[in-house]
């Protein structure tokens, strides 16, 4: 697998994969040279978090996010990539945080806003 994915990666001719194909080959030799290619699966995770495929689906955005920022975090301290990927892993997910509407009460009823009555003349 190792091999197939570095032959899709020399054969795209191409400095950075992207698509589902570039989190493929980048998860599998994140787990064989992470230093070498972590940077480039964080790159791709962010990416694909905006990606058309994944726009309906919040949850699945949160957690390409998440996957960027742990992949990030642990790379090397002496990886000249590092802080930017980091950076924009987490700037990335904080968006999405922010952009996310608010959860429900416990009731599951939603909130409504409470107007009073008008005002009555007294007889």
């Amino acid at each position: 697998m190792v091999v197939l994915a570095r032959v899709r990666l020399l054969g795209a001719n191409r400095r950075v994969v992207r698509g589902v194909e570039g989190l493929w080959i980048y998860r599998l030799l994140t787990q064989v040279e992470p230093e070498v290619y972590g940077s480039k699966l964080a790159y791709v995770l962010v990416e694909e978090s905006g990606s058309p495929l994944v726009r309906e689906l919040p949850g699945r955005r949160l957690a390409l996010l998440d996957e960027a920022v742990e992949v990030a975090k642990a790379l090397s301290t002496a990886n000249p990539y590092r802080a930017k990927m980091l950076a924009r892993a987490l700037a990335a997910r904080q968006w999405e945080l922010e952009a996310r509407p608010a959860k429900p009460h416990l009731s599951g009823q939603e909130h409504r806003a409470v107007v009073p009555d008008e005002p009555r003349e007294l007889a």
